[in-house]
């Protein structure tokens, strides 16, 4: 698969969640992480994917390779228009889940990369942003 340093998949059915696996693997393989860290990547990935396309009505994930103080890193944004998450301390406390998905929650995507970010407007969609530095 060839890798771009910068690019958007859509996020707008299950095959879609499988190219965005796909993608953030060859992704993780071009930065050389260790098999552990593109494991856990790939992992957040897939979570935030499926509650971009379930919760979010789906999107896009866009991605760029990312530098900071001489260390090289790949970053990940889940991006959709959908209803928005309207308690969010609710949804980054641990245990607590919609009933879908691999039961990662925001919270087990966070302790998987790291670097997360989210934000959210009901009504208005929901951004999460991921970071794994090599």
């Amino acid at each position: 698969m060839a890798v771009e340093p910068t690019g958007t998949l859509p996020l707008q059915s299950e095959q879609h969640i499988v190219a965005s696996r796909q993608m953030v693997r060859a992704l993780c393989q071009d930065l050389k992480l260790s098999l552990v860290d593109l494991t856990k990547m790939v992992t957040a990935a897939s979570e935030l994917s499926r509650n971009t396309l379930i919760h979010g009505g789906g999107g896009q994930m866009r991605w760029e390779f990312v530098e900071r103080n001489a260390r090289r890193g790949l970053q990940l944004h889940f991006e959709d228009q959908g209803p928005g998450i309207a308690d969010l301390t609710l949804a980054m406390s641990d245990g607590w889940t919609s009933g879908s998905g691999m039961g990662l929650g925001l919270p087990g995507s966070k302790r998987l990369v790291n670097d997360f970010e989210v934000a959210s407007t009901p009504g208005a969609g929901t951004r999460v942003s991921i970071t794994k530095w090599k």
